[in-house]
């Protein structure tokens, strides 16, 4: 949401964005607040931040507790947005997927409402067709996923193995919050999707035969930024790791990545470590310990040695090839020269940044909509090789080492379709921003859908309250009457309000 305000300001200059940020003890974490305060400090006339604080509900479930959370602050956000921003000025929400329940805060205050979906546009039409299986036909995910039936969705092209379904689908608690988002989701007035209408042309197109709300693709919304303080960086010798790369080869380097919650137990890092040993690939490992949490919402935090959870000796006969560190600024290691690939969580954030300077994926999804994500990347974008698709972190499941020694080869061997594939797909997620660019032309369009709207209240505004003087005026007793040609013009009015 920052990375989309900062984009829409930036190329508009006639907008003003005021910020809601919510949070609550859980997700306070020092990281998280010093990130608060780096945009408060970056705040400038035209996009102010504004902080509100909330109770966690212990007795929920981590995600539904968040929920709740933003829930209970509704009244909050439009008193504080009555006084932060004269209601006579909003011209529109723009909600995070998760803040559904701020529509009804957008509704009274006479403001049309936009979604931002952070995820790309097929994945917003399977959460429209998946709701809508669910509440007319009884469709149920875990019976799905737990076959080998294969689902056909607007949007794919190929039917999708219900194998890879999302995570969150196969729990009753996240599926009910899923397709209780859906609904809502349907009640907005246009969606911004983090998407390139180049890169998923087809499920563009989809979403736009539907009576569903208006899709504005505006990706890549992305933070390059390498000075990201939304995670910690324990110990990252950022010096270190990037005079190493600048001595390998170049698009030599495999970087192996997954995500702020992508961890592994021992096992697991043990056969990752072997098939790095037997590629005989370069490569640099961000390597981070599970420390358990929710199957949905795992956590994870940097070793104190990687020596302790890695096979005997395999640093050191290593040295020369690898390096094995813990958290990671991914988009500064993808920019680097020497990468050439990239085994990751597929993570659409993390996706987009592929695409964004044009290395190749292998795909190992863990959580959330990640199965899904990796399907699109092996079968219908085919720029991605595969190591798993249906990997998921609460299984339990251990991937073999010659499995995923395969994957690596695949991704990293010279002449390779999926090499060229991800070179158009960067030149094509790279034009989009640019001026006259399918992105920028679709910020374009919102903004000037958000001025009508405002436009359109305003006078509905107007006309309102002269219906109301007109009425008051009415019930005077020294108004004996009204010309014909008032009265007229007055009915005209009530008659143009319904």
């Amino acid at each position: 949401m920052v990375e989309l305000a900062k984009l829409l300001v930036h190329r508009h200059s006639t907008l003003v964005i005021s910020l809601v940020i919510i949070t609550s003890p859980s997700t306070a974490t020092a990281a998280v607040t010093r990130y608060a305060d780096s945009l408060a400090s970056a705040a400038t006339p035209r996009v102010s931040l504004l902080r509100l604080s909330g109770e966690d509900d212990p007795s929920l479930p981590a995600g539904n507790a968040a929920v709740s959370m933003i829930e209970s602050q509704r009244t909050r956000v439009r008193e504080a947005l009555l006084e932060f921003t004269p209601a006579a000025r909003l011209a529109g929400f723009v909600l995070d997927m998760f803040c559904t329940s701020m529509l009804d805060v957008a509704e009274q205050l006479g403001a049309p409402s936009y979604l931002f979906f952070p995820s790309g546009a097929a994945f917003l039409g399977f959460t429209f067709h998946i709701q809508t299986l669910h509440d007319e036909e009884g469709f149920d995910a875990a019976a799905a996923e737990s076959t080998e039936a294969e689902l056909v969705f607007p949007g794919l092209v190929r039917p999708l193995p219900g194998k890879v379904l999302p995570s969150g689908l196969l729990h009753e608690e996240w599926a009910a919050a899923s397709y209780r988002m859906a609904r809502d989701f349907r009640k907005s007035k246009g969606i911004l999707v983090n998407t390139v209408k180049e890169l998923e042309s087809y499920a563009v197109d989809s979403l736009s035969r539907t009576e569903n709300p208006k899709v504005y693709p505006v990706g890549p919304v992305l933070n390059l930024k390498s000075g990201d303080t939304s995670f910690e960086s324990s110990g990252f010798d950022d010096g270190e790791v990037f005079r190493w790369l600048d001595l390998q080869p170049e698009s030599s380097v495999v970087f192996l990545c997954f995500g702020s919650m992508g961890g592994f137990c021992a096992e697991q890092v043990k056969e990752i470590a072997r098939a790095l040993e037997g590629s005989g690939q370069r490569f640099l490992w961000s390597l981070r310990r599970l420390e358990g949490g929710p199957a949905l919402l795992p956590k994870t935090t940097d070793y104190g040695d990687v020596r302790e959870v890695l096979p005997e000796g395999f640093v050191d006969r290593m040295m020369e090839v690898g390096r094995v560190i813990g958290w990671a600024p991914q988009a500064a290691v993808l920019a680097h020269g020497s990468v050439g690939g990239f085994v990751s969580h597929c993570g659409w954030n993390s996706t987009l940044e592929s695409m964004w300077f044009g290395v190749p994926m292998a795909t190992w999804p863990m959580y959330a909509e990640q199965q899904f994500n990796a399907f699109l990347l092996v079968k219908e974008l085919e720029i991605a090789a595969e190591i798993k698709m249906d990997y998921r972190t609460e299984s339990g499941e251990i991937v073999r080492a010659e499995e995923i020694e395969r994957g690596i080869r695949s991704l990293m061997e010279q002449n390779n379709p999926r090499k060229e594939r991800m070179k158009e797909f960067r030149n094509k997620v790279g034009a989009a921003l640019m001026d006259g660019g399918s992105s920028s032309s679709s910020i374009a369009e919102f903004v000037e859908d958000i001025k009508i709207n405002y436009r359109s209240e305003s006078k509905e505004n107007e006309t309102a309250e002269e219906i109301k003087r007109g009425t008051k005026s009415l019930m005077e007793p020294k108004t004996e009457s009204l010309s014909k040609d008032k009265m007229k013009e007055f009915r005209y009015k009530v008659n143009d309000m319904h």
